[in-house]
């Protein structure tokens, strides 16, 4: 496809069964994608027709997740349970055209025949042995099979993976209802997608399998099945099937530990497609460069490292006011109440952005800006290398100066610095040697912040404020005096 086309409808119907896994999120954005570019319908069907498993927390996941990675759908979200009464006349119109026939054998009647199948040598299918029958409703307990052609190939050319398909006669007369009266999800499937004008799926590889079946269902209904285009897993970088015990994948727990929604989409569109050499993507470029034609037929590898290296270019990019509105909810999860974004807070951020992975970082990075001097805990392994008793009168001395100043900025705090380290030069020893400035900016930064690092250790004192910097080195003082 090269032109517009605004017929054109694509569609994620994800199973509310549990967490938005990576894998589904991919398939949503390149569905989405696909539909932008070419200027068609985005669809979002939520399959919920496994009532034991379907759960609303699991579809508020499923929805909240999207419009997280900014996967806006069309019109209204279909349900699949709420068309269940239009799959049981499909099955009926396919009973009544011939098409399909109710069975009555049993589980173990099936497996006592398939097995005699096996023993001869012979590759199973269902044996047809109700095919003629002409079972009525009231036959008593019975499934209801889809009759398919004795040959012929069921098949497509797909998307990414080009001419396919499978001879209708290794699949056999399949279930299309259950015995419990409920449609098989192949069923429900192919009349949603037309009920839904669907006329372009674009899904994961392990459907691949299943699509000769659902030709036959289309077949069977006389209607033309949408083109089709199956992606390849997501596979860890062992090349191993992702692991919920190894694997981070739920796009909540990305969230969570602090990745960007512009990283992580920009991260899901990457894996197993390319466009040239480029690696950083906006939400308008995916939608205006992304094809089928350049995704992979191989597993594509969920690369964590080049995640993190995208999550660290749009926390250095993006304008601080996004970054305020991403960062200011694991803020207030760091210090356990409401958050006052001001102007010191904005100016440390803006100081630090370069430096941490992601907002979980971040946010502990500038923890100490958030709490009262008197509850900030100094990092034991930091204080013992940094705090000792030979540097408690430099600190003395800059604490003095500090407060002293007339004017809180860089010039003034870089000069206090050099006056006390030519005061300390002046009266050091030859055995001490000369003190330079990182070995009285490290013992500073570590009473300040509570840890050995942070932005430059002016912008730090900056964002901090006068008050609280004298402060904090007067109970540092206090607490190596304590320990002398």
């Amino acid at each position: 496809m090269t032109k517009l086309d605004s017929t054109l409808r694509t569609r994620f119907a994800p199973s509310p069964t549990g967490f938005l896994h990576i894998g589904g999120a991919r398939t949503a954005l390149f569905s989405w994608a696909y539909a932008r570019r070419f200027g068609g319908k985005f669809i979002l069907r939520i399959e919920d027709t496994d009532r034991e498993r379907s759960t609303e927390e699991s579809e508020r996941g499923v929805i909240d997740g999207l419009r997280w990675l900014g996967i806006q759908w069309d019109g209204e979200i279909a349900r699949q349970s709420e068309a269940n009464a239009r799959h049981q006349e499909v099955i009926e119109d396919l009973l009544t055209a011939g098409k399909a026939y109710r069975c009555i054998c049993s589980r173990e009647e099936l497996e006592q025949r398939k097995q005699e199948h096996i023993a001869r040598g012979d590759k199973w299918t269902y044996d047809r042995k109700c095919r003629d029958e002409d079972y009525a409703a009231d036959c008593g307990t019975h499934v209801v099979r889809l009759k398919l052609p004795d040959t012929g190939m069921l098949g497509w050319v797909d998307g990414v993976f080009g001419e396919s398909g499978q001879d209708a006669s290794e699949i056999g007369d399949v279930i299309i209802r259950r015995s419990d009266g409920s449609p098989l999800y192949h069923l429900a499937v192919v009349v949603d997608d037309i009920d839904l004008g669907i006329n372009f799926v674009i899904r994961g590889q392990d459907h691949h399998s299943n699509t000769p079946f659902q030709l036959a269902i289309y077949q069977a209904m006389g209607v033309e099945p949408p083109r089709l285009a199956h992606v390849p897993l997501i596979v860890g970088k062992n090349g191993k099937k992702l692991s919920k015990r190894r694997d981070p994948i739920s796009v909540q727990q990305f969230q969570e530990e602090g990745y960007l929604p512009e990283a992580m989409r920009n991260w899901l569109t990457r894996i197993g497609w390319s466009h040239g050499d480029q690696e950083v993507f906006s939400s308008e470029e995916i939608t205006q460069t992304f094809d089928l034609e350049h995704v992979n037929h191989s597993s594509a590898q969920a690369d964590l490292e080049k995640l993190v290296w995208l999550n660290q270019h749009y926390l250095k990019t993006l304008p601080m006011d996004q970054i305020r509105d991403y960062v200011l909810p694991f803020l207030e999860k760091e210090v356990g109440g409401s958050v006052q974004w001001d102007d010191a807070l904005a100016f440390y951020i803006e100081a630090d952005r370069e430096r941490p992975k992601t907002l979980v970082e971040m946010a502990q990075r500038a923890r100490f800006l958030l709490l009262d001097d008197d509850a900030l805990q100094i990092d034991e392994k930091a204080a013992k290398k940094h705090l000792k008793a030979n540097i408690a009168p430099a600190l003395e001395q800059l604490r003095d100066a500090f407060a002293a100043l007339g004017a809180w900025d860089h010039e003034s705090i870089e000069g206090a610095f050099q006056s006390v380290l030519e005061q300390q030069n002046r009266e050091r020893s030859e055995e001490q040697g000369e003190m330079k400035m990182g070995k009285l900016a490290q013992p500073v930064r570590v009473a300040v912040t509570g840890g050995p690092v942070s932005p430059g250790i002016h912008e730090t004192l900056m964002a901090l404020g006068q008050e609280r910097s004298v402060t904090r080195l007067s109970n540092a003082i206090q607490a190596i005096r304590a320990r002398a």
